[in-house]
């Protein structure tokens, strides 16, 4: 019974921590690329503007909801609830910190500890690619259908070259479990020993997330806003919710597998874990302001012919060095 209630409380918490740092990177991302571009960020709503992103979401729930009249109506409305739900799943095995001790009990600060936690994260990093194939199909809309179709060519090509990259940090640590991973880097960070791995993760991470400058399946520019063209109020919002829980969650990620997670001296390890993960929030934000998008031949032609090579040959040079 005790485990059940830890285990409860501890989804609670973490749940409503990750949902506010979603909403909030909307600020943060808005504010900082404002700076960028040499131009102020919301400060109307709230001091600072801090308020923004509560008036946002008021906003995004009383606007009209329209559904088109032939749109497949079940999964036009699932659609964008995958793309969050697989987000949520996934902060579910990250360790954000080591244990601690409150009134005798000891408490894990993480949710759940499986033995097999990447490929949990990768299968279900997948899943949040049909919410964004299946909401542009179901719209009925050309546009829509080719975000779609353009987004799943992404995803797909991509997804091959992040599985790679991670496979060196798995080899040098010898485990899945992510809680082990990060206890083998208790003296030296695996970006030491795979820096190549570490930046071909963050590159193929931007694309699957749809980030700047592989942004190519909305393309608001040639494709009307690409797969989400015929949605409004909360559906519309909750896929921007996915895409930035996402980020989070990729970033998290990283300072997991790279970055040692939790450890680091002076400082409790929720707070190292936290300082990580914001210092590549921000990088992504900042990169969204500075490069340009791709074309679509580029995107692919990178992915295919440039970084599935590199990280085929990171994982080979690792083996071998490995070996000998």
């Amino acid at each position: 019974m005790a485990l059940l209630i830890e285990s409860v409380v501890k989804v609670i918490v973490v749940f409503g921590i990750f949902m506010g740092c979603v909403a909030y990177m909307t600020l943060l991302e808005r504010k900082v690329l404002g700076r960028v571009q040499v131009r102020f960020g919301p400060n109307r709503v709230g001091p600072f503007g801090l308020w923004q992103p509560i008036a946002d979401g008021i906003k995004a729930f009383f606007k009209e909801d329209l559904i088109p009249a032939n749109a497949d109506k079940p999964i036009f409305i699932l659609a964008p609830m995958i793309t969050v739900a697989s987000a949520l799943c996934l902060i579910a095995v990250i360790p954000f910190g080591d244990k601690i001790t409150l009134f005798g009990h000891t408490i894990y600060l993480r949710i759940t500890d499986l033995d097999v936690g990447i490929l949990y994260l990768f299968a279900f990093a997948s899943i949040g690619e049909y919410g964004v194939v299946l909401g542009g199909w179901a719209s009925g809309n050309k546009y829509g259908v080719i975000g779609a179709m353009r987004a799943a060519a992404q995803m797909i090509s991509y997804e091959l070259a992040l599985s790679l990259s991670v496979i060196g940090v798995i080899m040098i640590s010898g485990s899945l479990s992510l809680s082990v991973i990060v206890e083998k880097q208790a003296h030296m960070w695996n970006v030491v020993y795979q820096p190549f791995a570490f930046i071909f993760y963050m590159v193929c991470a931007l694309a699957e997330i749809n980030r700047t400058p592989f942004d190519m399946p909305e393309a608001e520019a040639e494709l009307a806003c690409g797969y989400n063209i015929e949605y409004s109020s909360m559906k519309f919002a909750l896929f921007f919710m996915g895409e930035y829980a996402h980020l989070v969650v990729v970033c998290a990620v990283a300072t997991t597998l790279f970055l040692g997670g939790w450890q680091g001296p002076f400082l409790p390890g929720v707070l190292w874990f936290l300082i990580k993960t914001f210092v590549l929030v921000f990088f992504c934000i900042w990169e969204r302001g500075t490069f340009p998008r791709l074309r679509y031949d580029q995107i692919m032609h990178f992915g295919w012919k440039i970084l599935l090579p590199l990280t085929l040959a990171n994982v080979v040079v690792t083996a071998i060095v490995m070996a000998l």
